[in-house]
């Protein structure tokens, strides 16, 4: 019997040594494939010490402290300590980098929670915390997570909801912040100015292999020490084009002689630190902004082949970088994600080109400057964003892309999307009506009726269709809410005449004057008599305008001057309705 025992004994330990003498002769195939499927970290000599510590420290316990922290934080944030929950996500995150809901809970709670904890009069605190929670995905969770769709959709919602929409009471701000930040780097942003960016040397050791622009590095070298760190040249290079003053006189004298003697070696490198900066700060590849702007970049009125850049001053078009950068790792088959967080990045994509269809064109205006106790002057800046009508169409093909793409996938996805689509034709047929733009709204009308036969559209008639919906919404409401519609309308056109957007502005200034007569015609005889006169109303409007505090003084002393000097006879009308008012008081 012990000899049995000694037996099997025997063949247990021999048996259990084979097996791990196999499993370790698997241990390099492992190594090397999760190298090569992106799943070790870093190399050793580039862990950060915090995480190398972390991950020594915590041993196999690791994943048992995680669960820990993360449960904590969790209730944290649902009691509202906000600051506490973000110090606890900063450690998950330390010791478990690839855990991916952590930086997608840690970025929310920075983005949404910890930023309105700060009151709305203090802006510039409020954007910090945003801007944090933005640049964390972007800056270090997704470079470690660079497969996970979630992180980027995340990214793409953070500039959409909170800078690109209405929800927080900081939203202008934020809105001017990116796009004050980004225009340094957008110079004509032309499609020559994108396909120059795009084509640039990508990195410092190219550029300065150049023998026509070492000269100019070696120049700026010499005439501020500012510029001997090669790391630091781009973004001091930049800074002096924006703000000479921060540096030595030499350093500008220098731009100012190549200027003169070598103009397209200073284009040439100003390209080359436009395109290297927006790789390395804002993590925008060239390449794919260039094709974003011949996909979905407004559209020329002349020739709708062809397309203009998107506006990458807008928070929109930061969504739909991201939210396609998303997609593109979504359409790699051995790292898809579910089809939900896939179909919320088309969403993104499509809700952003819907928003700079309604709110596209970006006016900055520049406000007086001001001057402090300290006697320094400050250049104070406000930003106004309307419709772009140009972005109808790549946002119809994009809705239409999207339902052949979901048509056989998802049923309740597709339907969803039909609806929205359906809303987003009727609503672009009553904009470019109004707009006065008759042609199109009238091809919009049909693509409407072919793909959505329903009755509310049985009418072939784009101006039966437009009045019938204008005259529904004026004749449930009262005189008071249609004089202020028309009022609206008629201040829009205003703004619009100030900014010098003149087409847009003679449309909105039709509409109010057809929404007066439908509104007129379509009411009881008796109650006439309470609406005013169309040409009062005008008068009234633009009163409202001048004394709107919101617009900047000289902007609408300004409107005040052209419409004097371009419409004397606009202008006439409306001295002669100021004339009438005096002689009634």
């Amino acid at each position: 019997m012990r000899s049995r025992d000694t037996i099997i004994w025997s063949f247990c330990i021999v048996f259990a040594a084979v097996l791990l003498i196999a499993a370790g002769m698997q241990l390099d195939f492992i190594n090397s494939q999760r190298q090569d499927m992106h799943l070790i970290i870093n190399k050793p000599e580039n862990v950060p010490p915090s995480l190398a510590f972390a991950t020594i420290a915590t041993g196999a316990f690791r994943g048992l402290v995680v669960d820990v922290l993360w449960m904590r934080a969790d209730k944290l944030k649902e009691q509202g300590q906000f600051f506490d929950a973000k110090q606890l996500a900063e450690w998950i995150t330390t010791l478990q980098p690839r855990f991916a809901s952590v930086w997608d809970f840690h970025a929310w709670n920075m983005a949404y929670n910890i930023s309105v904890t700060i009151p709305a009069t203090r802006p510039d605190q409020r954007w910090r915390w945003v801007k944090n929670g933005y640049e964390l995905l972007r800056d270090q969770g997704i470079p470690l997570n660079p497969k996970n769709v979630l992180l980027y959709h995340r990214l793409a919602w953070i500039f959409q909801h909170k800078i690109g929409a209405v929800s927080d009471d900081a939203h202008k701000y934020y809105k001017l912040q990116l796009a004050m930040a980004m225009e340094p780097l957008l110079g004509p942003a032309d499609n020559q100015y994108f396909k120059a960016l795009a084509e640039a040397p990508t990195d410092w050791r190219q550029i300065i292999k150049d023998a026509n622009v070492v000269p100019l590095i070696t120049a700026l070298k010499s005439a501020d020490k500012a510029f001997t760190d090669d790391d630091e040249f781009v973004s001091n290079y930049l800074s002096l084009r924006q703000t000479p003053s921060r540096f030595k006189p030499a350093a500008f004298n220098v731009i100012d002689d190549f200027r003169v003697r070598g103009p397209e070696v200073l284009e040439k490198f100003d390209i080359f630190a436009k395109a290297y900066q927006l790789r390395k700060a804002w993590k925008l590849d060239p390449v794919l902004m260039q094709e974003l702007n011949k996909t979905y970049g407004p559209i020329d009125w002349n020739d709708p082949n062809k397309h203009f850049p998107l506006d990458w001053r807008h928070p929109d078009s930061h969504a739909i970088y991201w939210a396609v950068k998303g997609l593109q790792i979504a359409a790699d088959e051995e790292s898809r994600e579910t089809g939900m967080i896939e179909a919320n990045a088309d969403r993104i994509v499509a809700h952003s080109l819907q928003n700079l269809f309604r709110n596209g064109k970006i006016f900055i205006y520049n406000l007086p400057a001001e001057t402090s106790s300290d006697s320094s002057s400050q250049q104070r800046k406000e930003i106004f964003l309307r419709p772009d009508l140009r972005m109808f169409e790549p946002c119809n093909e994009a809705r239409l892309a999207s339902l052949e793409k979901y048509k056989d996938l998802s049923k309740s996805i597709y339907g969803s999307l039909q609806d929205g689509h359906r809303n987003m034709l009727k609503n672009a047929v009553l904009s470019f009506y109004q707009a006065g733009h008759r042609r199109q709204a009238r091809k919009i009308y049909n693509q409407l009726r072919k793909l959505y036969p329903l009755d509310e559209f049985k009418d072939p008639d784009v101006v039966v269709f437009a009045r019938n919906r204008l005259r529904e919404e004026l004749r449930t409401i009262g005189v008071n809410d249609a004089k202020e519609i028309i009022l609206m309308m008629l201040r829009e056109s205003y703004f619009r005449y100030a900014m010098r957007d003149d087409d847009e502005a003679a449309g909105l200034e039709n509409m109010a004057e057809e929404a007066y007569d439908l509104y007129y015609k379509s009411i009881d005889p008796e109650e006439r008599i309470a609406l005013p006169d169309f040409k009062l109303l005008r008068y009234l409007a633009l009163i409202d305008f001048l004394s709107d505090q919101q617009y900047p003084p000289n902007l609408r002393r300004n409107l005040h001057g052209r419409i004097k000097i371009e419409r004397p006879d606009l202008f006439e009308q409306l001295m002669q309705q100021e004339e009438m008012l005096r002689k009634l008081k």
